[in-house]
């Protein structure tokens, strides 16, 4: 990312936070997070991510705080939240409402009430305590002689906002309005949820070493008990026994959303054991903010199609219309029937759907089944009389002469060898007709056949066969693209190549652990490609006996042969891609992670602590700056 950038971003976003902090923000939390994602991907060991927010305000006297008031990592997806989850491994999980107000600490002196302190700078904040002894929920401990900090969340519900603040844009603004009015007018209006509590001193009773009594609560769960048993509001919390449950959790919350009298924006889920040293960091590592999204919504799957492409068959969600992201949809993706079973989807579920740049919303998750939902239905057999093969990530017909497949390759061949003119219809039709039925066919149409058949005239028939003929050499990667083989496209393909498999014969003869042994291929992967060539042989033959299409001799060999590259970071002379394009010219290979046998990492920051540089240290790869890769490509 451009220095420029950085530098925008960073001072939009220190700007956007004293907006928000002071209760006049310009843009919403979503422009706010795109922002601040950007960043956070741009420059990661921006300065910014060890600060927070500032909420400091004139004219109020200055306190420090006794709770560490970090920001919080979030994850807006439940993929960005489950790849979390499964880093940190928690046994149990603890989730709370996300409150949407304003962050105070309450002080309090062997159970009296002595101060409120607004979030500030996550250390210092204002000294409120004047306004804070008129919000509902700060009071006084009877029952204890707790010395420490209760941190809790300054709302104004949306009953009370409708009533008499209709005029503030929403329940936040105008709670962090009159929270900080000098006069302290409109404090009472307001009120304080809690959600954790430190203490500083021990208990009485406690005994002389420490060991016993020191805190009246033993874990993150215990905290919001002994909360509630003080008499505090205290924030709405579940435990989960797995991650997925927690996702399930939120979906059911986001649905309830918009019944309840108070606004959240997501979920704050951390582990039961309270670890002091994460909570003082920060952007404590071992919870984290569960946001919602403005592209999620809830909505009811009222059918399921079954749309054909080719061999496979992909689940399309009917669902009521509802609108997400801007505008109004009715139809899901649903990926894969390992999904519909995962989700325990059914007729008649209500479900969570996102939109996240995809063309069609995906449902992501269920919220509940009704009684009267029923199972979806799967289709079982092709229009060609064989059984589909359902293997959870993928439906499809195993019957390779099947029609529909046979047409999809054809249509598939034009689109990858960039056959213009030739459309669909056209090929549609001479496939219906038994006069193509597999690629080979196209390169023996003649003109005067085309012509007649679609009543083109000579002229129109001419030109589409002189596109056809165009492309006379291929190579392998292209060649084989074309054929349509379950999830092997040409970069793929293009990997195989350039690892050596640089021929259509060594290809064959290759084994399946040769192939899983390339980079960027896995066992699935070699597999279809190896039985894709196997099955397809006399097809691909039969295309090249037409003398028409040749496949590329191999590249001869060039300074880079045998050793790879990865690339990280920015470069300042070339974009990534002409350099990797410099790099397979040479005949050399690149990756996209470091691994073992790797001969160069390019970098211009060779000295940081990344985790690409950690990698290359340890398996003892050679890491060059870009102008130690330009005097290697230039040198040769």
């Amino acid at each position: 990312m451009e220095a420029g950038r950085i530098v925008f971003l960073e001072a939009e976003i220190r700007r956007h936070q004293n907006l928000y902090y002071n209760g006049e923000p310009e843009i919403s939390d979503a422009e706010f997070d795109r922002l601040w994602d950007e960043l956070q991907q741009g420059d990661p060991g921006n300065a910014l991510f060890d600060s927070v927010g500032r909420d400091l305000a004139d004219g109020w006297p200055k306190a420090r705080h006794l709770i560490p008031m970090g920001s919080q990592d979030k994850a807006a997806s439940p993929e960005e939240f489950l790849a979390w989850a499964a880093k940190i491994a928690h046994p149990l999980w603890l989730v709370q409402h996300k409150l949407d107000g304003a962050s105070i600490e309450l002080q309090y002196e062997r159970g009296r009430f002595v101060r409120a302190v607004t979030r500030g700078d996550g250390e210092v904040g204002d000294d409120i305590t004047p306004n804070a002894r008129r919000m509902k929920g700060v009071l006084t401990m009877t029952r204890d002689s707790f010395s420490g900090g209760v941190r809790g969340e300054v709302l104004m519900r949306r009953s009370v906002h409708a009533a008499r603040y209709a005029d503030k844009a929403n329940c936040r603004n105008a709670a962090n309005g009159l929270m900080k009015r000098k006069d302290g007018e409109g404090s009472g209006d307001l009120e304080v949820v809690c959600y954790d509590a430190v203490g500083t001193l021990p208990m009485e009773g406690s005994s002389p070493s420490g060991e016993e009594g020191q805190s009246p609560f033993s874990d993150e769960a215990g905290k919001l008990r002994w909360l509630s048993q003080q008499g505090f509001a205290v924030v709405e919390a579940r435990a989960c026994d797995t991650a997925l449950a927690v996702v399930e959790y939120r979906a059911r919350v986001f649905d309830a959303r918009p019944g309840m009298d108070y606004d959240i924006d997501g979920l704050v889920v951390k582990g039961f054991a309270i670890d002091p040293e994460d909570l003082a960091r920060p952007r404590p590592e071992k919870q984290i903010a569960f946001k919602f999204s403005l592209e999620e919504a809830i909505s009811t799957l009222i059918a399921v199609e079954w749309s054909e492409s080719g061999a496979n068959f992909t689940p399309i969600g009917i669902v009521q219309p509802v609108r997400l992201g801007g505008t109004t949809v009715q139809r899901a993706n649903l990926c894969n029937t390992d999904m519909i079973t995962t989700l325990n989807l059914r007729i008649g579920s209500r479900v969570i759907m996102t939109k996240r740049g995809e063309i069609i919303p995906k449902i992501e998750g269920l919220v509940a089944n009704p009684p009267d939902a029923r199972e979806i239905p799967i289709p079982t057999a092709c229009s060609c009389g064989a059984s589909l093969v359902d293997e959870g990530t993928r439906l499809y017909c195993p019957n390779e002469a099947c029609p529909k497949k046979e047409l999809h390759r054809l249509e598939k061949w034009l689109a990858v060898v960039d056959v213009r003119s030739f459309g669909v219809g056209i090929i549609g039709k001479l496939h219906a007709s038994g006069r193509v039925r597999e690629i080979a066919d196209l390169y023996t149409l003649t003109i005067d056949e085309l012509a007649a058949y679609e009543r083109m005239g000579e002229t129109s028939a001419a030109k589409i066969l002189r596109n056809l003929r165009a492309p006379k050499e291929l190579s392998l990667e292209r060649f084989i693209a074309g054929f349509d083989l379950d999830g092997i496209g040409e970069l793929i393909a293009g990997k195989a190549v350039a690892s050596g498999y640089d021929s259509l014969e060594k290809l064959r003869a290759a084994t399946v652990e040769e192939i899983d042994a390339v980079d960027g291929f896995a066992e699935i992967t070699a597999k279809a490609l190896l039985e894709g060539l196997a099955a397809l042989a006399d097809r691909m033959d039969r295309v090249l006996e037409a003398g028409v299409v040749t496949i590329a001799a191999p590249r001869a060999g060039g300074a880079f042969t045998g050793k790879s590259f990865c690339f990280t970071g920015e470069l300042a002379s070339m974009k990534r891609t002409e350099a990797e394009a410099r790099v397979k010219a040479l005949g050399g290979t690149c990756r996209a992670a470091v691994t073992k046998g790797l001969a160069y990492l390019v970098t211009n920051d060779p000295g940081s602590g990344s985790s690409k540089n950690r990698k290359a240290l340890e398996y003892g790869v050679t890491i060059i700056d870009e102008a130690a890769f330009l005097d290697l490509v230039n040198g040769v």
